[in-house]
């Protein structure tokens, strides 16, 4: 696994990261964590009895934009001094585009793509390893016009983490993986917000990014 025994690891984004977690800042026991894929990802280390064992921080905030990590990157994404830092954002910069009530809080293309790489680019010499996973949007209808526009934020994820050497984690493929299995009733019934078995998808996503297998150690 590249993940090191003593790592700090800290997961900052949305509303699918957030899932409850502890505030001001989740860390510190499971139940800190939230009921997301975050803690989906911390269980899954504890079999491995790392000494030190890895660290993880749980930074979400419900109903965030790439504008909004901007707001508080320096004291939610930095300050903490993570190792490793995982980012997952996008979601609410397209439904806003969508939900029709308020315009101005919709980001366009351009604008995420420019506030994410000056976030990433801040971040890189402090970090050990960057994580950037794409947002998604639980429809196989690639013609859907949300599932279309999600699918261009998820490029530009996908060229920041190329250009950048950071390690890159497609959600939306694995979702996509998962909708040959089952109904997205049973993955996110609102197409957004996982259920257990939807947090299991983003979590084996991230787990499979970063090489891990049960029992495996450094």
């Amino acid at each position: 696994m590249d993940i090191a025994p003593g790592t700090r690891l800290l997961f900052i984004g949305d509303s699918v990261t957030d899932c409850d977690r502890l505030r001001p800042v989740g860390e510190g026991t499971r139940a800190a964590l939230g009921q997301g894929y975050v803690a989906a990802v911390d269980a899954a280390f504890v079999p491995l009895q790392l000494v030190p064992p890895i660290r993880i921080t749980n930074m979400g905030v419900s109903g965030n934009t790439v504008r909004d990590l901007a707001s508080r990157w320096d004291t939610d994404a930095l300050a903490p001094g993570p190792d490793w830092l995982s980012v997952m954002i996008g979601i609410n910069d397209v439904w806003r585009q969508f939900d029709g009530k308020d315009p101005s809080a919709a980001v366009t293309p351009g604008e995420f793509a420019r506030t994410y790489e000056g976030l990433v680019t801040r971040s890189l010499p402090s970090l050990k390893r960057l994580v950037l996973m794409t947002p998604y949007y639980v429809q196989p209808s690639r013609t859907d016009p949300m599932r279309r526009r999600m699918d261009e934020y998820a490029a530009i994820v996908r060229d920041l983490a190329a250009r950048h050497g950071a390690l890159f984690v497609d959600t939306q493929a694995a979702f996509d993986r998962a909708l040959e299995q089952s109904e997205y009733t049973s993955i996110a019934a609102d197409r957004v917000h996982p259920t257990r078995e939807g947090h299991a998808v983003i979590a084996r996503a991230f787990l499979r990014a970063v090489g891990f297998s049960p029992g495996s150690r450094r």
